[in-house]
């Protein structure tokens, strides 16, 4: 058969130690046996990541590759996991995140976004999980893996947008034959977080090897870990104060519009005292600990089926096929919903009120004026309303007020994220010459993810059931109302009170990826006169067409959910894209003197979006890549790259509705008294929906305030300039040794971006002026016009503004590097092996006139998830003869506080009028100093596998062997989807040591 294989691209007359060079120039593979060549078989297809040209001896671009010996000693469970062991990639969301996870998990390479970098598997777009088009790492199949490959930098031009920072290419076995399967278990020494998964693989070729079918199965289960069942995370901690904090949504309830003492300027936010009697006499409350209720490890249940298939239909022809379906499980679990500040009206006479409560009710001051106090209500007017039952009773009075209660009496709030995903592929490929070769195929896809929302009180119910004069009723006795019981101690709130106030909601969000493509390869045939090798060349077209939606239910919609972060509007969108392309790589010289090796390449695609709007808007879009490789020596190779790429808009970015949702912000300027003593400051609160609170604005406990963003259908394309420039070195001095470095440099400009919070903050109060009051950054920020907060009712409060635009800037640079050694040490085979990543930039700027924000090294609100400076991961294998011992060593260098967060924190402060903020600050006012900075730490996980006969292999691991606790922050300090549970668990084990036992057979 005419068709690219693995033994018809090499050369001939390649020495064994010139292929394995330049398979290591082509890939820094993170492994533990040493880099040897396998023989391959005749027909055998080769997937090469970054580049169409099926040639892995003429690649310029680095790869990272993890294989499946490496994934088996550590016995990662899901995709997820491989990734997170590799230097140089980010967090994302994923396992470890509880609250902000939307059932799915991403890859985030180099810190650049998890929607500018690609995931395919051999080399093929799939399906994307939601509408950012990312796609979600639960589907790969982990069973059938055999390596995972990671570029970085710009590689639109073979993959098309999205590819900014780069590419994860999951690789899955080709032409398996014969039946495997794995069962593994793995449980905390604590006894929980129990992981469970089975795999089986079956393959066979059939009419004399013409054809090869596979088809694998596999059931994952994994149970939650709690973040009470740590001691380091049992206690909510307060990041500014250093003690044990929590949610302001608190029980017993709280009220605004209070005065307790009845006296001028006595009004504030009181707490129902712990008997239900009355209120407490001063603002001092109780933080509700929400901690115990959240999660570091979300349960995970998943089914899945991988098939794929060919055959030889003539000496010229082949087709083949893919399929992959799964059905994924995750349960999100976070603290009890409740009241998180809403407005509401309440009866005078409502049967609950204590007399004190509502003596504190009537006697809010009415009069601004200093030295002037005016009550709502006389004493007598007060006392007269307590016993008007009637609305029609001229002696019938309502109190307005904000009131928060946390809902402990109902439990915890879950999501269920129900996904089924499937993705097919079916083409055909051959031969037009002996060199030159065709490929056609077509694929289509789709992905449904069902949130159902458990839980959640509704804030209409809870006004309904507040507007009761008696304890049978309510005013309003629509849908069986059943009068609340707000004012009570913890336990008040009865089941007949909460089946009334809560309702499950539903989200449904839908995808799907239709797209054909066609590509021609190999070479000419012909070589110039000082190469050994041929012209290589690719050419080829492609269509994509993705739809996108989510629908949601009226009570989703409708922001009527208390404490799920606002409301989830129905969105539709779509777009498709036509493109072709074409890759160039010209040998030079090879096989001289000082040129062992010369050789460029170069590649090209054309783009045309067309947006599924009105008037159809679209755009075109031009990428490139340029680079070569030169070996002066057989022992040496230096390559480096340069592209263009770009990213279109995705779905969300472009039809998703302004909405209010959450984000993170621990000092809000105008809390506290710094407006009273500041005109232009009182003028800009004023402005922004505060100036009837000023002197009583709060900073939210939790650390959340709200935020309004939206989709832009005037967005463009943003791009990108990334260079590469590295080495490979493997002499022939000393066998078994390999080692490269490669720097790489990546800038995005007309990044499709949203300020950070502290944008938000810094281009409003930094340098404020009288003019301040009447600019779009400061009157683009609007508050709770109840209490006068940055948090509140989603349908009341936008909060701050974090519009999408074109005007930002993203950059970051670094070094990846790896060293590999292996040799025969006599009673056993040695593997060394050394991959590491050192960033030296990570820069992010909403605007031209924002701050260039740096966030290597550091972590805040507005470094959401850690990027370290260093990061390595190092693994020591001796392999006996019927077992191998395994050492993993992982090292993440030392992060601290961002700097210009705190020096926000520390101009907030001086504006406050804190006590000493630079030294003891026994206020509390900026992050306490043994939060700011979390040291180096070092991991070690321990592996023995025992080949117990040809069929069987045992492996046993312990993860985590010195049981490394995860530093102390508080959590009030960064993002609430990375800053969890005191700690960050998605960069730090969280967990604690952990056993895994796995068997496979063979068969």
């Amino acid at each position: 058969m005419k068709t690219f294989s693995k033994r018809a691209l090499l050369r001939a007359s390649a020495a064994p130690a010139i292929l394995s060079a330049s398979l290591i120039a082509s890939a820094a593979i993170a492994q533990d046996a040493p880099q040897a060549a396998e023989a391959p078989a005749a027909g055998d297809t080769i997937v090469v990541t970054g580049s169409l040209i099926r040639n892995p001896n003429l690649q310029s671009n680095p790869v990272l590759t993890t294989t499946a010996d490496t994934i088996e000693l550590k016995q990662n469970n899901t995709a997820e996991d491989i990734l997170r062991e590799i230097p140089g990639i980010v967090p994302s969301i994923g396992s470890a995140v509880n609250n902000g996870n939307g059932g799915a998990s991403f890859v985030n390479l180099r810190g650049l976004g998890s929607n500018r970098n690609l995931v395919l598997i051999d080399g093929d777009r799939l399906v994307p999980a939601e509408l950012n088009g990312r796609f979600d790492l639960n589907n790969v199949p982990v069973a059938l893996v055999e390596r995972v490959d990671v570029l970085t930098g710009g590689a639109s031009t073979t993959y098309g947008a999205d590819a900014i920072s780069g590419v994860v290419n999951f690789v899955t076995k080709s032409d398996f034959s014969g039946l495997e399967a794995n069962i593994s278990n793995q449980i905390t020494e604590e006894g929980d977080g129990n992981y469970f998964r089975a795999d089986l693989t079956m393959g066979a070729n059939f009419d004399d090897g013409r054809g090869n079918v596979v088809f694998a199965v596999g059931y994952q289960q994994s149970d939650p870990v709690y973040q009470g069942g740590r001691d380091f995370s049992f206690d909510n901690i307060d990041s500014y104060s250093g003690v044990a904090g929590g949610s302001g949504t608190s029980t017993p309830s709280r009220f605004t519009n209070v005065n307790v003492t009845g006296t001028d300027n006595g009004n504030g936010t009181r707490q129902i005292t712990a008997d239900g009697t009355a209120f407490r006499p001063t603002s001092a409350f109780d933080p509700f600990n929400f901690n115990p209720y959240n999660i570091f490890q979300t349960p995970f249940e998943r089914f899945n089926m991988f098939g794929a298939a060919k055959y030889e239909v003539s000496d010229a022809v082949e087709v083949y096929s893919r399929g992959i379906f799964s059905k994924n499980t995750v349960n999100t679990i976070i603290a009890p919903s409740g009241s998180f500040g809403i407005a509401v009206d309440v009866p005078l006479s409502n049967p609950y009120l204590t007399a004190a409560q509502r003596n504190a009710f009537c006697a809010r001051d009415t009069n601004p004026a200093a030295g002037i106090y005016t009550p709502l209500f006389t004493q007598a007017q007060c006392d007269a309303a307590a016993l008007a039952t009637d609305p029609n009773d001229p002696n019938y009075q309502t109190v307005s007020t904000a009131f928060s209660r946390r809902a402990v009496e109902l439990g915890p709030r879950v999501s269920d994220f129900t996904t089924t995903f499937f993705d097919y592929k079916i083409g055909a490929r051959g031969g037009i010459t002996d060199t030159i070769n065709w490929d056609v195929s077509g694929a289509y896809g789709e992905s449904e993810n069902i949130q159902t929302q458990q839980g959640y009180w509704l804030n209409s119910r809870v006004r309904q059931a507040l507007l009761a004069t008696n304890t049978e009723t309510c005013l309003d006795d629509s849908g069986g109302c059943v009068p609340l019981n707000a004012f009570g101690g913890n336990g008040s709130i009865t089941d007949a009170m909460n089946s009334f106030l809560t309702a499950n909601s539903q989200i449904v969000t839908k995808t799907s990826l239709a797209q054909v493509k066609g590509l021609i390869n190999g070479d000419f045939g012909w070589t110039v006169p000082w190469a050994t090798d041929a012209v290589a060349f690719a050419l080829g077209g492609e269509y994509r067409k993705y739809t996108a939606s989510q629908e949601s239910d009226l009570l989703s919609q409708s922001g009527d959910l208390g404490g799920a972060g606002g409301a989830a509007p129905n969105i539709t969108g779509g777009y498709d894209v036509y493109e072709a392309y074409g890759e160039l790589v010209l040998p030079i010289v090879q096989d001289r003197p000082f040129f062992e090796e010369l050789v460029v390449q170069g590649g090209v695609r054309y783009s045309k979006y067309s947006i599924d709007a009105a008037g159809s808007p679209g755009y075109e879009t031009w990428t490139w890549n340029a680079g070569g490789t030169w070996s002066p020596v057989r022992a040496l190779k230096i390559r480096g790259n340069y592209a263009r790429a770009v990213r279109a808009p995705n779905i969300a970015e472009l039809f998703a509705p302004n909405n209010t949702g959450l984000t993170n912000l621990a000092v809000d300027p105008c809390a506290g008294d710094a407006p009273l003593n500041n005109a232009n400051l009182a003028a800009v609160c004023t402005a922004q929906g505060g100036g009837a609170f000023l002197g009583l604005i709060e900073n939210d406990p939790a650390g959340q305030v709200n935020a309004t963003s939206g989709g832009n259908l005037a967005l463009s394309p943003e791009k990108s300039n990334s260079w590469k420039i590295g080495a490979v070195f493997q002499p022939d001095f000393l066998p078994g040794f390999s080692a490269t470095v490669d720097y790489y440099n990546i800038k995005v400009t007309g990044a499709i971006t949203t300020p950070t919070p502290g944008d938000a903050i810094s281009a409003c109060f930094d340098n404020l002026s009288a003019s301040s009051a009447t600019s779009d950054a400061c009157t683009s920020i609007q508050r709770n016009p109840a209490t006068g907060n940055l948090f509140g009712e989603s349908t009341t409060t936008p909060g701050l503004f974090l519009g999408l635009s074109n005007l930002g800037t993203l950059k970051t640079d670094g070094v990846d590097f790896s060293v590999n050694y292996g040799r025969d040490v006599g009673f056993a085979k040695l593997s060394l092996s050394l991959t590491g990543n050192w960033t030296g930039s990570s820069k992010f700027q909403a605007s031209p006139t924002s701050l260039n924000r740096e966030c290597t090294g550091y972590y805040s609100v507005n470094c959401a998830s850690i990027q370290p400076e260093w990061q390595f991961s190092q693994r020591t294998t001796l392999s006996f003869e019927t077992f191998d011992i395994s050492l993993l060593w992982r090292y993440i260098d030392a992060v601290s506080y961002e700097p210009a967060a705190y020096d926000d924190d520390l101009a907030a402060a001086i504006g406050f009028g804190c006590a000493d903020p630079e030294g003891a600050d026994p206020d509390g006012c900026v992050v306490d100093p043994e939060f700011r900075k979390i040291p180096a730490e070092h991991y070690f996980d321990l592996t023995g596998r025992f080949h117990v006969s040809d069929n069987i292999t045992l492996t046993l691991t312990a993860q985590n062997m010195f049981n490394n606790k995860p530093k102390v922050v508080g959590s009030t300090l960064g993002s609430t989807a990375y800053n969890s549970g005191n700690v960050y668990p998605s960069t730090y084990d969280a967990l604690g040591r952990r056993y895994a036992a796995a068997v496979k057979f063979r068969f």
